[in-house]
């Protein structure tokens, strides 16, 4: 099996394991230690990412992510995603909850080194979660007349 497809195997798993099944006990053979994450949402390293998950699932009890298209190449791998769940568990993000329920797509970029998931990008659908949140208002769409 070539690079890229045993990388996206390891992050297929951390998907199905952490994300899908929130189980977060086998996270050592997915994840390193020094994991880096890219996004200011969550702290760095492993703790970090167990952290931000550990409340995602006390906030959203039916977090679910589906994958849209999973690609890779070399070390990196892209997953497309859409998010779900509802808010009724906790505070999340600092916003506390409000029974409303969440939809919005994700894109995840992964780097695999030495067979474990060492950094982490995101690009996420902010306005349309932020909304769902009632963070922002809905906004209307203008015509393109």
């Amino acid at each position: 099996m070539q690079l890229s497809e045993r990388n996206k195997r390891v992050v297929e798993r951390l998907i199905n394991t952490v994300f899908i099944n929130h189980d977060l006990s086998s996270l050592d053979e997915i994840m390193r230690d020094d994991y880096i994450q890219n996004n200011d949402i969550a702290a760095q390293g492993k703790a970090g990412f167990i952290a931000l998950f550990k409340q995602t699932f006390i906030a959203m009890p039916d977090f679910n992510y589906q994958i849209n298209r999973l690609v890779a190449e070399d070390d990196y791998v892209v997953a497309y995603c859409t998010t779900s769940g509802t808010h009724n568990g906790g505070e999340w993000l600092n916003f506390p909850p409000r029974g409303g329920k969440l939809h919005f797509d994700v894109v995840d970029i992964f780097r695999v080194q030495d067979g474990k998931i060492a950094e982490h990008w995101d690009v996420a659908d902010r306005l349309t979660l932020f909304t769902q949140l009632g963070v922002v208002k809905d906004i209307e769409t203008p015509s393109r007349d």
